[in-house]
């Protein structure tokens, strides 16, 4: 063969792996409302990820650190204040133009619109921070679950990982993580001590999920 021939080859090659890499990857959506240090462990845990890639993340605050945090690491941010959240002819294309596959909730206050729900059926998945079904629903997010499994005097607490569905926190449990808890440890070490599992597990859970779609 000749050279040009074998540089020709060689270059499509190259480029029939990069298409196929391209093709493969999964382009995920990270919704948060706060600091976003998940958001924030997500992005790093996934950056130059075989076939996972943060391509978007999503906040309805304006104000929320985790959009700072995800500009500094090249991350597209949008902000969608509960108005645009609700309303599919701005969420299905701002998601369609990031080509978006799958949802992680990571500190995420509001409820997913049903419409949401359907356009990713079983592509959507939330952290809580206590072990579900305790402590869940309405109310039940940051220092109000770490407060109540203090109050209930609970020897344990955790995070869990489940599927979103139209009522709050009550999708099917995909994961949980446990961690021992004191009578001396405040609402601060337990928050702390919870904190660490997600830090911990929240990535790989991420990471098994995606390895079955």
């Amino acid at each position: 063969m000749c050279k040009k021939c074998l540089v020709i080859s060689e270059e499509c090659t190259i480029f029939a792996a990069k298409m196929t890499e391209r093709m493969d990857k999964m382009n995920i959506a990270i919704f948060v409302s706060g600091s976003g240090t998940n958001c924030e462990n997500l992005i790093k845990y996934f950056a130059d990820h075989a076939y996972i890639k943060p391509a978007l993340v999503v906040s309805n605050k304006p104000d929320a650190y985790a959009l700072v945090r995800a500009e500094r690491l090249d991350v597209p941010t949008a902000v969608t204040p509960k108005t645009d959240l609700n309303d599919p002819d701005i969420m299905l294309p701002l998601l369609s133009k990031y080509d978006i596959g799958f949802i992680v909730l990571a500190g995420f206050l509001p409820l997913v619109p049903d419409f949401l729900i359907d356009a990713y059926p079983h592509k959507i998945i939330n952290i809580h921070p206590a072990l579900l079904p305790k402590y869940g629903g309405k109310g039940m997010w940051g220092h109000h679950v770490h407060e109540a499994v203090k109050a209930a005097g609970e020897p344990e607490t955790g995070m869990t990982v489940h599927w979103v569905t139209p009522v709050c926190d009550a999708g099917e449990i995909i994961a949980q993580f446990r961690v021992a808890i004191s009578p001396d440890d405040t609402v601060d070490d337990i928050a702390e001590k919870e904190h660490q599992l997600e830090m911990k597990y929240f990535p790989k859970v991420v990471e098994d999920i995606l390895k079955t779609l």
